[in-house]
Order: structure tokens, then C-alpha cells, then sequence
């Protein structure tokens, strides 16, 4: 017998739920049969529990070793929020004192490192995790330091470029560039500081914010730049996008202007991104180049964006939620036996040369693939 998650079971090819009920739900290969259980039932050992626990067991060894003065950056910050996000979807309190344990030692400790300068998106996102744990366990520590960074991403700062006070004039952060990397990072830490204070604020204008990138960048067949002058659909950076519209949608109140035009986004990227799944689940590098490697971080980042869109019943089931299992479980073939993720993408700046992406490094173990799949884990797990 094999936990799968919530009280349902799966014995061989026969499904029996808490009350003892039996229903025949999936084939003999292991393919739910019906529906509702195609982001339910998986093989034994390909479910969110089982995984998103060795890839959180993995982040903890990873915190444990590493030198203080790299945890700062947003790799580590994402990673952190999926794991924590993983420990309380499961229940497991332990998990999470762990993590918490280590985060302030890192943090709130003697000899703790600089915490990163509140002057750009990529930093600003750490204040993301300690809204995260305010959220639970109400140390008003983690709050002021988590909306701190919330704040300061639209207070103007001495002495701004013209760029970025022309930005602060509009009502968008002065932190703005129009890279497809922001609508993750911006999007994160202000629907963080609206879930924490419930000022509508801050999931306004993050949806404002989310609307002029749709607007600046988003192609008309539904994908992404990385930016105006590097025109590629780079797998991570358009991952970034297709997570933060996901997650944005989750929260954003129904009344407000801006939601219809992002679904309606959010919904073409994800039919586009069908259209490019190779068989056997995976999206490639540069999206649309069917001649490049496989890469896990952007392929996890677009099976969360369907996950979450099935689940919250603005994709089709079927489509949808078989396109998603397809990438889980392909995906789960590039974990090694260190529970560490291969052929991620390094960190890549964007750049105007199609060869510059093709020969980015095809790192194991980097956290930017680490993460996204402990966000798959948790979206699988959750009813939502």
C-alpha cells in the first residue's frame, strides 16, 4: 500500500479511498483512467509527497553546508519558500522547524551575512521568505523585515536615474527594467506583503505592474523575449513568467481591472506552450528550437503554471492535466540519486546571440531547478 496524498490510496491498479471505497482508476501502466485523477494517482514513488520530501531533505543538507554568505540570492530565496511552503502542505512540522532553524541562523543570528541592499528585483525578492514565515508563526521580526523590501520596491530612492523616477511617476516600481525574470520577482514579494497585511495595495499594483510587461513583451503567439533586444524564448525566463501569472491569479481579487487581461494571457502562453511539449513531456532550452537539450528548471515552471490552472479550473482538465503529469514524470527521471536535478540552465543574463543560449552550462544540483519542483510538489499535494 502507497500513500499517494489526502487519504487516497493505490494498491496495483486499484484506488481505494479513506472511507474503504475501491474504484478502478487507473490502467495497467499506470494511467488514471478518469479525469479528476490525472494529478492524483502516480507510480509509487512519483507522487508530490515522496518527491517534494527528498527534494526538501535535499535543500535542508544544501543549507546545512553551505557558506552563509550565498543565501541571500534568489535561487535560495525561492528555494526556501518551496520547501516551506512543501513542510506546511504536508503537515510536517518538524520539516519546517528544521527550516526554520537554519533560516535564522542565517539570518538572525551573530555573524550573520549582509542582508542584499533593497535597489533591485532580484534582491528586493528576499523579503518574500520571512513574509512567508510571519505567515505562521506571527514573529513580528520576520514581518518588518520581509515588508521592508516590499515597501522600499516603490519608494523612490535619493537620487534615481531619470529612468527609474519616469517609472515612479507612472505607478510602477522604480526597479523596473521589462526583463520577463521581474514578473516572478516583483509579483512574489508584493502579493507576499498583501497576503500578510491584506492591503489591497500591493496586489493592485503588482497586477498593474504584471499587465504593462504583458504589454511591452508578450509576443503575439503567447510567449516571451527574455527582453526587447534579446529575442528568444528562453525556457527559464518564460518559466518565470507563466509562475508569477499563475501565482498572481491565485490571490488576486476578482474585481479587480486588471485580472481578465492577465488570464487571458496566462491561458494563450499556456495553449502555445502545448504546442512546443516534446513527447515525452519536456520543454527545450529556447522553447521553440527543436534541436536543443531539454531543461528541467523551465519545463518544472510550466508544469506548475498547468498544475495550478487545472486545479483552479482555468484549463482544461484533460489537456491540461495530462500535459502537466506528462512533464512531473519525465521530470522526475532527470533527479539523481542525490536527489539533485540535472541539465538546469546556469544563470544567464540575456543576450542578443542565439549560440550564447545554446552553450549556456548544464548545471546538477542548481537551485533554480530545485525550486520550481518543490513548487510542482506542493501544487500537487494541495487541493487549492
Amino acid at each position: 500500500m502507497h500513500v499517494l496524498q489526502h487519504g487516497k490510496y493505490i494498491i496495483s491498479a486499484v484506488a481505494i479511498d479513506s472511507d474503504g471505497n475501491h474504484s478502478e482508476t487507473v490502467t495497467t501502466d499506470g494511467v488514471p483512467t478518469h479525469e479528476n485523477e490525472v494529478l492524483l494517482v502516480f507510480p509509487e514513488g512519483a507522487d508530490a509527497l515522496s518527491v517534494g520530501t527528498r527534494l526538501a531533505r535535499r535543500f535542508i543538507k544544501t543549507i546545512s553546508s553551505s557558506p552563509h554568505n550565498t543565501r541571500t540570492n534568489y535561487p535560495y530565496v525561492c528555494t526556501y519558500l518551496g520547501a516551506f511552503q512543501f513542510a506546511q502542505a504536508i503537515g510536517d512540522d518538524q520539516m519546517y522547524n528544521e527550516l526554520l532553524t537554519r533560516y535564522d541562523n542565517s539570518f538572525f543570528s551573530a555573524g550573520a551575512p549582509t542582508l542584499p541592499s533593497p535597489n533591485h528585483v532580484d534582491n528586493n525578492i528576499f523579503g518574500s521568505v520571512p513574509l512567508e514565515i510571519y505567515k505562521k508563526v506571527k514573529d513580528r521580526k520576520y514581518f518588518n523585515l520581509g515588508m521592508d523590501y516590499a515597501d522600499k520596491q516603490w519608494e523612490l530612492p535619493a537620487n534615481p536615474t531619470q529612468a527609474q523616477q519616469n517609472w515612479h511617476n507612472q505607478g510602477y516600481s522604480w526597479q523596473t527594467r521589462i526583463w520577463i525574470d521581474d514578473m516572478f520577482m516583483i509579483t512574489a514579494i508584493q502579493a507576499q506583503a498583501y497576503q500578510t497585511t491584506d492591503d489591497r495595495k500591493y496586489i493592485d499594483r503588482a497586477a498593474k505592474e504584471m499587465v504593462m510587461y504583458l504589454d511591452e513583451i508578450q509576443r503575439p503567439n503567447g510567449l516571451f523575449y527574455h527582453a526587447p533586444d534579446a529575442p528568444f524564448y528562453w525556457s527559464r525566463g518564460n518559466g518565470w513568467m507563466a509562475v508569477g501569472m499563475a501565482n498572481l491569479l491565485s490571490i488576486l481579487p476578482e474585481d479587480n481591472p486588471n485580472r481578465k487581461e492577465i488570464e487571458t494571457a496566462y491561458k494563450l502562453m499556456m495553449s502555445t506552450l502545448l504546442q512546443y511539449q516534446a513527447e515525452d513531456g519536456m520543454w527545450r532550452q529556447l522553447i521553440d528550437k527543436s534541436e536543443l537539450w531539454k531543461e528541467t528548471s523551465g519545463t518544472a515552471m510550466f508544469t506548475y503554471a498547468m498544475i495550478v490552472g487545472v486545479k483552479k479550473g482555468w484549463l482544461d482538465k484533460v489537456t491540461y492535466g495530462t500535459a502537466a503529469r506528462k512533464a512531473w514524470l519525465s521530470l522526475l527521471t532527470y533527479i539523481n540519486n542525490d536527489d539533485n536535478m540535472t541539465e538546469v540552465c546556469e544563470g544567464t543574463n540575456k543576450n542578443s546571440s542565439y549560440q550564447f543560449y545554446v552553450d549556456r552550462k548544464r548545471n546538477i544540483g542548481d537551485l533554480h531547478g530545485q525550486a520550481p519542483m518543490l513548487w510542482c510538489a506542493t501544487a500537487l499535494y494541495n487541493d487549492m
